[in-house]
């Protein structure tokens, strides 16, 4: 492994008593930005996409941070850098790309299982291994349930003396104002961690963006990033009845033939509703024809900013000034929303405090 791909070394362990996490796969940061609101002491973290990790050194420059593929990367070097020993760790948390899981990767909805990220599942394991924290999280798509791979991955962390378990949970309800289906699982070194409980009040669309400045005048040019739409379109979005309309709503004469011949997906060209949550953000947030991803009265898509504040993140996290915004969005939509992490990694952080010294 070369030395060079290191990008900037973190503090030494035990300055702040803070219980310590590393987060593979690390994306633009939101695991991260979860585990430090529930208290974790983020030491390193690795991702392999250059934008990502861009927008992880811009927001979190006290983590040692690797540029690399995972599979090129020895956890011993890892453990040294940190200045970690073997089980000094507390906690490693990721979430492998989880493209290949996903029941949206054909037309009719089969899942696909030939996907060469799904084994990064395995690389996950491998750090386990090697590192021996005392506790793991992971989180991804429902569909890997139904892979055999994650079977593998569950026997071998249970050969390895890890009791753990796994749920598909909503991220709505734990503050996240959007819906989430997401599977996380979570185990402990010889001890059980329990999943956080539900908040119990869902966070609204509204409360989320409902007072940002308005588009493309705010200053702000994550959320300033122009559109690019047809007459045709434009005419569609405005016709949209505000605050949860939905393209079956349109005049006959706006229906897109391709809509007429397909009752699916219709969500497309959807507005949200201000006190309701919001769909799933995806890569495709900022495109009317992928999704309900209107504004609630504005005749626009949301902006970036607002995708990343219905996914949870903070009002003052950096992204990277670009054109691409396919780019971003693709970043947004694969991120982890915060208060999701926050929350299960507040029930991790109370049972290693509960067992320190045993």
């Amino acid at each position: 492994m070369r030395s060079d791909s290191r990008i900037k070394r973190g503090p030494s362990r035990g300055m702040d008593g803070k219980p310590t996490a590393v987060d593979l796969f690390c994306g633009c940061g939101g695991l991260t930005v979860g585990l430090k609101r529930a208290g974790f002491r983020v030491m390193g973290a690795l991702d392999i996409d250059p934008l990502s990790i861009k927008t992880y050194k811009a927001n979190h420059r006290d983590v040692t941070l690797w540029e690399t593929d995972i599979r090129e990367l020895d956890p011993q070097e890892l453990l040294d850098t940190l200045g970690l020993k073997k089980g000094g760790l507390d906690l490693l948390a990721g979430c492998p790309p989880c493209q290949g899981f996903s029941t949206m990767r054909t037309l009719n909805g089969a899942l696909r299982v030939d996907d060469p990220r799904n084994d990064l599942l395995m690389e996950f394991e491998r750090f386990v291994d090697a590192l021996r924290p005392r506790a793991v999280m992971l989180e991804n798509v429902p569909g890997l349930a139904d892979d055999k791979r994650f079977e593998t991955f569950l026997r071998k962390l249970k050969k390895l003396g890890y009791l753990g378990a796994h749920r598909v949970l909503n991220a709505a309800e734990y503050g996240v104002p959007q819906r989430r289906r997401r599977l996380i699982y979570l185990a402990g070194l010889g001890m059980v961690i329990p999943f956080a409980e539900k908040n119990g009040r869902k966070k609204t669309v509204k409360e989320a963006i409902g007072r940002l400045p308005k588009a493309g005048q705010s200053g702000d040019p994550v959320h300033d990033m122009p559109e690019n739409r047809t007459p045709k379109v434009l005419e569609i979005i405005r016709l949209i009845p505000k605050d949860g309309g939905s393209r079956r709503d349109l005049p006959e004469g706006f229906q897109l033939e391709c809509h007429k011949r397909c009752s699916g997906f219709k969500d497309v060209y959807g507005r949200m509703a201000w006190k309701d949550v919001a769909p799933t953000i995806t890569s495709g947030c900022f495109n009317p024809s992928k999704g309900r991803f209107l504004h609630p009265e504005e005749n626009r898509a949301i902006t970036m900013r607002e995708a990343a504040l219905l996914q949870g993140f903070p009002r003052w996290y950096k992204f990277p000034i670009t054109d691409n915004k396919s780019a971003v969005a693709l970043m947004i939509g694969n991120a982890l929303p915060p208060p999701f992490i926050e929350a299960h990694g507040r029930s991790i952080k109370r049972v290693l405090q509960g067992t320190a010294g045993t």
